[in-house]
């Protein structure tokens, strides 16, 4: 199996996810993490599972001022954290709104704050609506990792989304197994 993991990330916690995903993932195959800048200029057929997420802003997915203002308020005031590499390029939803006809089957997660969805919104679910309008087919259900008010990931959420992983991959494996 051949495996995408594409995210978008401000401070690096979703690239963070995005790479525990892989790793769980690695036990099917070869499973790639790339920033949303790579993957537009990636050729995604070939995949055989394209996992795609992003951190949740104002109820969805980031919006160039959301990612604009996420960045000046870490730089402005010193809450110790850091910026990703990849956190000036393109958004999530800029790469989705640009990505033309596709098929195959595909996953959405995100993180927010660990708070009740009511009040922050869920990201994965605006990415899995998008993929599946190109589409592509959700193999499971988009799934959130949480982070602090902090923006710091909670205790043993990398570990989650390891397992996730790894639960992505025998979701595939039971699918490719011949029926009797």
């Amino acid at each position: 199996m051949k495996a995408a993991v594409v995210y978008e990330s401000i401070y690096g916690n979703t690239h963070s996810i995005a790479q525990a995903i892989a790793e769980g993932l690695g036990s099917a195959g070869a499973a790639h993490v790339v920033s949303v800048e790579e993957a537009a200029r990636m050729d995604l057929s070939g995949i055989d599972l394209l996992v795609v997420g992003g951190p949740t802003h104002a109820h969805g997915m980031t919006r160039t001022q959301t990612r604009h203002a996420a960045v000046q308020d870490a730089m402005s005031r010193d809450k110790g954290l850091t910026i990703d590499p990849s956190a000036g390029g393109l958004g999530l939803r800029d790469w989705l709104d640009a990505l033309g006809p596709s098929s195959g089957r595909a996953a959405a997660f995100d993180t927010r704050v660990d708070m009740p969805e009511l009040l922050t919104g869920h990201a994965a679910k605006g990415i899995g609506k998008k993929l599946k309008k190109h589409g592509f087919e959700l193999v499971v259900d988009p799934e959130s990792f949480l982070v602090t008010g902090d923006s710091g990931l909670l205790p043993g959420e990398q570990e989650r989304a390891r397992r996730w992983g790894e639960m992505l991959a025998m979701t595939l494996s039971d699918e490719q197994q011949p029926s009797t």
